[in-house]
């Protein structure tokens, strides 16, 4: 089996409304304003209004997220959350 964490990270913008992510490992954290992602490179953090998810590939670690989208930011942690939303899901 691939390791996940060697897969490349790639981000696409379009417009501040479209945002496709590749290498992701994890959904951290995930409300209407705040999306917090683990991937190949670190925590991403996507802030906006309105943040949906619309595809979310856990075998090739892709997402797509819709929105206004006002902020992308690498951050050194995860948030404080006990168990990631996948994994609260998967319990």
């Amino acid at each position: 089996m691939e390791d996940k964490r060697n897969l490349p990270q790639n981000i696409i913008l379009e417009d501040r409304e479209r945002m496709s992510v590749s290498g992701v490992l994890d959904v951290e954290e995930f409300c209407e304003d705040k999306i917090l992602l683990e991937t190949t490179l670190g925590f991403l953090e996507v802030s906006g209004a309105q943040l949906r998810m619309n595809k979310l590939s856990v075998d090739t670690g892709e997402l797509t997220i819709e929105g206004e989208i006002t902020s992308v930011v690498y951050t050194e942690e995860s948030s404080q959350t006990k168990g990631s939303l996948l994994s609260r899901l998967f319990r």
